[in-house]
C-alpha cells in the first residue's frame, strides 16, 4: 500500500509541476499588469458582401408549357448543339429533340423560373473558381412569359445557376 501511495504522490507533483510551467507571462504584456495598447480595427473587406434576403418564396410549379430553343457550346470554338424543347402540362409535346426531355418538361413545371435569369446584382460575390468552357443560351417561352438567357461555367454563382437548370440544358461535362 505504500508504494502506492508513493506514486500517486509523485504523480501529483509531476502534474503540479508541468501546471507551473504552463502559467506565466503570456508574450505582449508586461509583468507588471498593464495591458498593451489597443490594437487597430481590422480592415473591413474590399468587396462588399450582399445582405442575406430577408424572405424568398419557395419555387411556384407552373403549367408545364414551354417552347423553348437551347444551344450548348463545348467551349469557345466548338460548334453548338441545338435543342428544340416542346412541353405541354409538363410532358414533351410534338417537336421536341431534346436529349431527356422528360426530365427537362418536368423540371420547368416544377419551377419555371430556373431558367429565365435575372441581371446579377454588381454587388453579388461569387466564389472564384472555373467549372469549364462550356456556355449555354436558352430562348423561348415558359407558360407565356418570353424570355432568353445565357449560362456559363465561370465562377460559382454561374455553376450555381448551371447546375440547377442541367436537365434543361440537357448537356454533360463541366461542374455538376
Amino acid at each position: 500500500m505504500r508504494m502506492r501511495d508513493a506514486a500517486h504522490l509523485l504523480l501529483a507533483a509531476l502534474s503540479a509541476a508541468v501546471l507551473a510551467g504552463c502559467g506565466g507571462t503570456p508574450p505582449g504584456t508586461s509583468p507588471t499588469g498593464t495591458s498593451p495598447a489597443p490594437t487597430a480595427p481590422a480592415p473591413s473587406p474590399s468587396v462588399p458582401i450582399s445582405p442575406a434576403p430577408t424572405h424568398t418564396d419557395p419555387p411556384t410549379a407552373g403549367k408545364g408549357d414551354a417552347e423553348l430553343s437551347i444551344l450548348v457550346k463545348a467551349s469557345e470554338s466548338a460548334a453548338p448543339d441545338s435543342f428544340t424543347l416542346v412541353c405541354k402540362d409538363g410532358t414533351p409535346a410534338e417537336g421536341t429533340q431534346h436529349p431527356t426531355p422528360e426530365a427537362a418538361c418536368a423540371a420547368l413545371k416544377a419551377e419555371p423560373g430556373i431558367v429565365i435569369r435575372a441581371p446579377r446584382p454588381t454587388d453579388l460575390v461569387c466564389t472564384m473558381q472555373y467549372g469549364g468552357p462550356q456556355t449555354a443560351m436558352v430562348s423561348g417561352a415558359i407558360d407565356g412569359r418570353g424570355f432568353e438567357s445565357t449560362f456559363s461555367l465561370k465562377d460559382g454563382c454561374e455553376i450555381s445557376a448551371w447546375n440547377a437548370a442541367r436537365d434543361v440544358l440537357g448537356s454533360t461535362g463541366g461542374a455538376f
